[in-house]
């Protein structure tokens, strides 16, 4: 695989190790673009304790996630509209290790972001079996959220992701490589010079906020699915993320009906 990142000559730490220090389940996310220069800088300077995560040897994995949402995607125009609590369901397939689960990401009224998790079998990604219908009904019903109804994928986002972790402190630091969605025929891609960057730690920003922030880079309100989900779609606002299209993003139409005419008539 190319490095140009340098990743091979970090310091590694495994997946038993990453998930003892903590198991990331709460947590403040910020989310970076930044270019490959910026990120090399970002791994000379950093700490020897945020080491990489390497699994049998491998040290990036490849994602995909279906997110599933409502006919009117709901829990998308819950995140445009910056409500309070909001959530996310997703199918996550880990490519190179063949696992899977279904993720409940929940946005709380403090800015925290819980997840909960359900497993599956991988030949299940991108699809709802009942039982996991149930896991999401029980997990909202007992958040006091509202029940979700006749959800269905609504956009499948890939991406190759480096993993930093300070078994220390607790602290992680991914790094999203290739990262593209699509829905009904529609693609949205991140620019190839361009990376995620993303801090998963406490409510204050830390080291890898600080190191970050001196490099010039400055935290993003950005979601994958949401910013997939309302550049493909026309019923979806996309006022927040459309002055990152020809620079940090590119959309590509279906070919009919293009998505301007689309959004002319909207």
């Amino acid at each position: 695989m190319c490095d140009p990142l340098g990743l091979a000559g970090r310091g590694r730490i495994s997946l038993a190790e990453v998930l003892a220090a903590a198991p990331a389940t709460t947590r403040v996310d910020r989310k970076y673009f930044v270019g490959v220069d910026v990120a090399r800088a970002f791994l000379d300077r950093a700490p020897a304790s945020l080491r990489l995560l390497s699994i049998e040897g491998r040290l990036t994995t490849s994602y995909r996630s279906t997110y599933f949402d409502t006919p009117d995607l709901t829990t998308c125009r819950a995140h445009v509209q910056q409500r309070r609590l909001r959530w996310k369901a997703r199918s996550r397939l880990y490519v190179e290790d063949g696992l899977c689960r279904l993720e409940l990401k929940v946005r709380d009224g403090s800015g925290l972001t819980r997840k909960h998790f359900h497993p599956t079998e991988a030949a299940d990604y991108g699809h709802l079996r009942p039982e996991s219908e149930e896991f999401i009904h029980q997990q909202l019903h007992a958040l006091g959220l509202p029940p979700a109804s006749a959800l269905e994928p609504a956009v499948e986002v890939r991406y190759r992701r480096a993993t930093l972790a300070d078994p220390n402190t607790g602290a992680r630091v991914t790094i999203d490589f290739g990262v593209r969605g699509t829905r009904h025929g529609h693609t949205v891609e991140v620019d190839a010079g361009r990376l995620i960057m993303e801090t998963k730690g406490g409510p204050i920003p830390g080291v890898a906020d600080r190191l970050l922030t001196q490099l010039g880079a400055r935290p993003a309100s950005f979601s994958k699915y949401v910013a997939s989900a309302s550049l493909m779609d026309a019923r979806i606002p996309d006022n927040d993320v459309r002055h990152l299209v020809g620079r940090e993003l590119h959309l590509t139409p279906a070919t009919s009906p293009s998505l301007e005419s689309l959004r002319r008539t909207a």
